[in-house]
């Protein structure tokens, strides 16, 4: 399954894979949302994969909201391990 990105009242939800064939295009959308918006929450609950270009894509995103001083929540699924992936990195 490719990227399917949706929007549901303020969450944006996501399903399929965050690889490498998708990351970019996952980053470049919700940099925009991130940009002209309030902050960013994202629903993981249907990403059947995440990998290593997917995890810098959601770094990326990340860093951006700390940078812009917006709220950034991951929800779903595996949000906890990404979570502590990305403050790990942080403390790195």
């Amino acid at each position: 399954m490719a990227l399917s990105i949706t929007r549901n009242e303020k969450t944006f939800e996501v399903k399929g894979r965050i690889n490498a064939a998708t990351a970019s295009y996952f980053q470049a959308h919700f940099a925009i949302a991130l940009n002209s918006g309030n902050g960013l929450s994202i629903d993981i609950n249907n990403v059947t994969e995440i990998d290593s270009n997917g995890m810098r894509a959601l770094k990326s995103l990340y860093e951006k909201a700390e940078a812009w001083k917006k709220p950034f929540y991951i929800l779903g699924n595996g949000c906890k391990e990404i979570f502590d992936e990305l403050r790990l990195k942080n403390v790195a």
